[in-house]
């Protein structure tokens, strides 16, 4: 348990009420426990603790920062965070960390979260948790489509031909008439179940599937990250990458982007209209229930190896926040050991500290998932990489992301679209 506040009675020498945000409904009651447990040490600190969807909760707190009303603390993300560094409204905690150096043991970390926060000697954060990416695959579809569950743990993926990779989607593809995409005889147009479900609302990271195969296919984002300052998302890697996932649509394999469902593409799955989809272990806890009809493998390997996109978060201190000393004593506790093995406990993320992060690994075995192919990149060289922290991240997203959607729509090509893409986004930086 944490020790007493420092500043226990407040600023103004009486009991406090923290404002948190967060975003994720299924992490809010092991947060809720945190909160208490603290409360409990700390009588005069109390967190009240508000949880928004993630579009809404963007929204809102660029509103509330407007207003110079933030919550004391929020959830913070890697991509999100450089612009409020920017606008100077969130607080360095490198001061706070030097008053304090026994406070937080960075040891415990999983190896490369520490650095994300870190900007000209100044910490805008403590890690948090930590994500990969890996792929997901319905088991009836898999047995249907006559492939063996063990040869989706080794897939292969290059942008010419698909490798096998595309070889296991065009199996797992279905028509109208129950014929496999494999098939001469397969109708492209009338498609029962599509083979693979891909992510075409992703930013300037890809996160979540054409980031990890550009990677594995020599793309890097920039000349540095973190805090690059000239991009390359106009590389001969990155337009085949995106060349090849909108061929998927245009052989059957994978749906139409202007007919997509509202519904999520993990719900899509879930609902039989797909066989396979990329998914961040952050995602596979929504697979709890029906975890023996689904298969979880690792991202193809490409022409440069087996690559995930690691991602981190932490908690912000607002700057224009009233109670700083309080605030940093409840973050030091999410970032203490004792609240994430709370955290870990539950399965729900990996959080930070390696023992809560191996303790989520056996909450999820418990429950049927095997969560063991989101760790496999950690073995391999290189096989992870960050997403792209940078100033005007916000810009990035949208120009990178209508410039890729431009191509899934069929209205631009994809050498066209992404070196105009990539020259808006160098702008910024000029």
């Amino acid at each position: 348990m944490t020790a007493g506040c420092s500043a226990a009675g407040g600023d103004d020498g009486g009991a406090v009420t923290l404002d948190y945000w967060l975003w994720d409904d299924a992490q809010l009651p092991a947060y809720q426990q945190c909160a208490d447990e603290f409360t409990e040490a700390n009588p005069d600190i109390q967190v009240e603790i508000t949880q928004y969807g993630w579009g809404e909760y963007w929204t809102n707190l660029a509103t509330q920062i407007a207003a110079g009303s933030a919550p004391d603390v929020w959830v913070n993300q890697a991509s999100y965070y450089p612009q409020f560094v920017a606008d100077k409204q969130i607080e360095d905690l490198q001061p706070f960390l030097d008053e304090d150096d026994s406070a937080v043991d960075f040891d415990a970390y999983v190896p490369g979260l520490s650095d994300i926060w870190v900007v000209d000697g100044a910490r805008y954060g403590l890690p948090k948790d930590w994500d990969t990416i890996g792929l997901v695959v319905n088991k009836q579809a898999i047995a249907d489509a006559g492939l063996d569950e063990a040869s989706l743990q080794d897939l292969t993926w290059n942008p010419d031909d698909g490798g096998t990779f595309e070889e296991a989607i065009a199996k797992l593809t279905v028509d109208q008439a129950g014929r496999h995409g494999d098939d001469p005889a397969f109708d492209k147009d009338n498609v029962a179940v599509y083979g693979f479900l891909p992510e075409w609302a992703d930013g300037s990271a890809g996160q979540n599937l054409w980031g990890n195969l550009a990677q594995s296919n020599g793309f890097t984002y920039s000349d540095v990250n973190p805090f690059g300052t000239e991009f390359n998302f106009d590389s001969p890697e990155l337009v085949e990458t995106i060349d090849w996932i909108s061929s998927l649509q245009a052989k059957g394999y994978a749906p139409p982007f202007d007919q997509q469902s509202t519904l999520s593409r993990l719900e899509v799955l879930q609902s039989g209209a797909g066989a396979m989809t990329s998914m961040g272990s952050f995602n596979q806890l929504m697979f709890k229930d029906v975890a023996a009809d689904y298969v979880f493998a690792a991202l193809p390997t490409g022409p440069e190896g087996r690559k995930s996109a690691i991602n981190g978060l932490s908690d912000a201190m607002y700057a224009g926040g009233e109670h700083k000393d309080q605030a940093w004593e409840w973050i030091k506790y999410l970032a203490s050991g004792d609240c994430q093995s709370v955290v870990g406990e539950t399965g729900v993320i990996f959080p930070a500290d390696t023992a809560a992060s191996e303790a989520s690994v056996a909450a999820r075995a418990e429950l049927g998932l095997d969560a063991s192919v989101f760790l496999s990149y950690s073995e391999e060289e290189d096989g992870t990489f960050l997403i792209p922290i940078s100033y005007n991240g916000a810009e990035m997203n949208q120009i990178v992301q209508d410039a890729i959607q431009s191509v899934a729509l069929g209205t631009a090509e994809a050498e066209a679209a992404l070196t105009d893409a990539n020259a808006k986004v160098n702008a910024l930086f000029e």
